[in-house]
Parts: C-alpha cells; structure tokens; sequence
C-alpha cells in the first residue's frame, strides 16, 4: 500500500519532526530557502506553503529580512497526534509487530461471540467486494482487524491497535476505486487467517498474518 502524501505535507513532517526531536530548537532560525529545496527536493512554493502553514499554527514565525524562527516547541503529543505526522513505513512496521502478537493471543482467547463478530466483518468485507464499494470494504477490513485484537484479551493491546487503525483507515482513504482489487485479492487470505483463529491455530495465524502484511493487504 502507497500513501499519497503532498509534497508541503512532507516538508511540514520534516520540520516538525526536527523541532521534535531537539535538531531545531525554540528560538533557533531554520534552514533558508535554497537549502530546504534542495534537502526536499521541492520547489520555492512547495516550502512556502509548509512554512505559511507552520506559521499559522503558530510553530514558526517569518520575520522579514531576519528569515524564519522556531517559536513553539513540539512537546507532550498524544499518541494520535503524533500518529498523524508518521509516515507509512513508520506505521506499517508497528503495525506489523502489533499483529503478529495479537493473532496469537487471539487464537488462544477467542470466544464464540468473539468469531462470530469477526465472520460477519469478514463477510461484509466479502459483499463489499462485490458490491465494488471501496470505501465499506475499507472499513469492514479495518473493523476485521480491530476485532481479532479485541478477541486478544488484551485491553491495552487492543486500544493500543486502534489508535493505529484510524490511521491505516486515513492511508484506505487515498485508495481509488480501482483498488477494490487490492482487498479482493487478499479476501482468501482474510478467510484463512479466520480460520485459523476459529481452530485455536497461532502457528498458521501468524504466518497468515506475516503473508497479508508482506503483500501490504
């Protein structure tokens, strides 16, 4: 799966991950022009934008003929704040170690109302493929998913999934219709892992699981 990110959205998670991390700090002057092209590899108006937008949220402030300085630190994020400013590759990798654990604990925990919630997902997941409709099937995979962690019996497991599955819900969004062959090709593979679930397998779940995130399903 490929995020689509704009270019001055890119630059935004840059700078703020900067001042984030103590590279740039507060009262500090950063990076001119020419160099922050060249370090993005965008153009004039790409970084203008960026710093227009950090400059409205009141973490950068231009001062004309001085250039442009830090004036707020990025400090105490919630964890959905600073999922938002993380790119694909950062969630993914969590996301893969998540689950991983998740479809072993939830092969030994599951309850019968637990798999029953997870079939009916999986078969809306089914009909909306379908259907062609992108956006249910999206949504029907992503609450599959949420209730095979709910079906681990660990509380801070499962919150700890879903916060990163209303980001994973924001990456389906920059999907287009045409990717409805994206989930039907996976659908066999959702199946089996249920499966595998319902018959208290964690071996067979996990390398299920390791399949559909290798593929990006």
């Amino acid at each position: 799966m490929k995020k689509t990110i704009k270019l001055s959205d890119r630059v935004i998670i840059g700078i703020k991950k900067d001042i984030a991390s103590g590279k740039l700090k507060k009262g500090e002057k950063i990076p001119a022009e020419p160099e922050l092209m060249e370090h993005y590899g965008v153009g004039r108006s790409t970084i203008r934008e960026a710093i227009k937008t950090l400059s409205i949220s009141g973490i950068l402030k231009v001062q004309q003929g001085s250039g442009t300085f830090v004036v707020s630190k990025i400090k105490d994020e919630s964890l959905s704040q600073r999922l938002k400013r993380a790119d694909f590759e950062e969630i993914n990798s969590v996301r893969a170690l998540l689950e991983k654990e998740i479809v072993k604990l939830a092969s030994q925990h599951r309850t019968e109302q637990d798999l029953k919630t997870m079939e009916n997902f999986l078969l809306q997941r089914k009909k909306a493929i379908e259907e062609q409709q992108q956006k249910k099937c999206a949504e029907a995979d992503i609450a599959f998913h949420i209730s095979i962690a709910k079906a681990s019996g660990n509380q801070v497991l499962s919150d700890l999934y879903e916060s990163f599955s209303a980001v994973m819900r924001n990456f389906f969004k920059l999907r287009d219709a045409a990717d409805i062959k994206h989930f039907n090709n996976s659908q066999h593979l959702h199946e089996a892992l249920f499966d595998a679930i319902s018959k208290q397998d964690p071996v067979k779940a996990g390398q299920l699981t390791i399949n559909i995130l290798d593929n990006n399903y």
